[in-house]
């Protein structure tokens, strides 16, 4: 079916008709009173007297398109800066580019001066000679650029100082950087690593997970839950506020804001420290970052990733795997699996069944894998023998039942049959 399609008649001297076609209202409203001051003569009237015309009107329209012109240039220079600022904050901008904003902020050039300013100076500090291959105010700014990187166009020796200064700077070996990842680069918790004492563990806490800011950040507040584990009193915690690094006893008892820095290796000096945990996001994980040639080495380094919710389980996970004094316990993953009334874990030659509610509670029973025989004989550090059958009042909590019995018979010492 045909469809029949209506234009409307153009009148230049209309703003409307200029709108309806893309122009701004502005530019709309200027074409009109150009047309209105200056309209066509009729055929009936002197060619002279037409042509005149003619050329009063492209005479109005030329001052209106050279200040459309320069309206375009000022948003593509206002354009280019923004760009070249924004690789310079996405971290991927180099010296070229900051020499270009440089231009900009400390000269007030436009954007093909600066692009000049920053080629002398690029290649004065590189040992090139001077070409500058521009004219007017972009051999200016040139100019003042190749000064700025220590270039002079009147020494005939100034190309060849140049080029053995940066041929020996480049021979000078750089210091090296420490062998170590940052702490933003640490993989998340995992109940494969090897339980650590309370003793001997650093937590670094950002202000959010600290509750010391509502953050922004998708990120849970887990110093609470630190501080009511068992035994997590022997932690070294250390809290990010107002951009420096303290201990939560400074920060806690500080008189002033931000509270004073915490002198890391006189903290540090006398702890040996074998698990690292980062709970941080953002700013407050770039200040760590900052700080990472002064953390120690150890043999777990972690730091909590993705949603709050996640943040959290991996956070259960790392509580888990410490030990109070005289606890002893076993690392590595736990395969666990369905049966008909319930879970079943493994742990090494162990198996841990949950069988179901009785008088008693819901009971778990730990076996050998391997005969399916309970496990009998088993003996903690402490010397106290371990049944094997457990016992809970919740169901819910039968699955970390299971995991701590697992953890403990497979740290405990099984003594041969005759000296039970």
């Amino acid at each position: 079916m045909a469809r029949v399609e209506t234009v409307t008649p153009f009148d230049p001297a209309e703003a409307a008709s200029w709108m309806a076609r893309g122009r701004p209202p502005a530019d709309a409203a200027r074409l009109a009173s150009i047309w209105r001051r200056y309209p066509d003569l009729p055929a009936s009237a002197p060619a002279d007297d037409r042509m005149r015309r003619l050329r009063d009107r492209a005479m109005a329209m030329r001052a209106f398109h050279d200040a459309l012109d320069r309206r375009n240039q000022q948003a593509r220079e206002i354009r280019n800066f923004a760009y070249t600022a924004s690789r310079i904050a996405q971290g991927v901008g180099d010296d070229r580019d900051r020499a270009i904003l440089a231009g900009r902020d400390r000269h007030g050039y436009r954007w093909m001066p600066s692009v000049r300013y920053a080629e002398g100076l690029m290649v004065a500090r590189g040992g090139r000679a001077y070409a500058p291959h521009c004219t007017g105010e972009e051999r200016d700014a040139y100019d003042r650029g190749f000064a700025e990187g220590g270039g002079d166009p009147g020494d005939i020796f100034d190309a060849a100082r140049r080029a053995l200064r940066v041929a020996v700077a480049r021979q000078t070996p750089a210091e090296p950087a420490l062998a170590r990842p940052l702490p933003s680069t640490w993989p998340k918790p995992d109940d494969a690593r090897r339980p650590t004492p309370w003793s001997r563990r650093l937590i670094i806490l950002g202000a959010a997970e600290a509750g010391l800011a509502s953050g922004e950040a998708d990120c849970p507040m887990v110093l609470p839950t630190l501080l009511a584990r068992e035994g997590a009193a022997d932690t070294i915690i250390l809290i990010v506020a107002g951009g420096v690094l303290v201990d939560r006893e400074s920060c806690v008892t500080a008189s002033t804001w931000p509270p004073p820095p915490a002198d890391l290796p006189a903290l540090l000096a006398d702890r040996d420290v074998d698990d690292i945990l980062v709970a941080a996001q953002g700013a407050d994980l770039a200040v760590i970052d900052a700080h990472a040639s002064l953390l120690p080495l150890a043999r777990h380094q972690e730091r909590l990733r993705h949603t709050a919710a996640l943040q959290r389980a991996q956070f259960a996970l790392w509580l888990d795997r410490g030990l109070c004094a005289g606890e002893s316990r076993a690392a590595g993953h736990i395969r666990w699996g369905k049966v008909n009334r319930g879970l079943v874990a493994r742990l090494g030659e162990l198996t841990a069944t949950y069988t179901g509610k009785d008088a008693q509670g819901h009971r778990i029973a730990i076996t050998l894998t391997a005969t399916g025989t309970p496990a009998a004989g088993y003996v903690a550090c402490d010397g106290a023998e371990l049944a094997p059958a457990v016992f809970v009042s919740r169901r819910k909590a039968v699955r970390g039942a299971m995991e701590g019995a697992l953890r403990r018979f497979a740290g405990a010492i099984r003594l041969p049959a005759s000296t039970r």
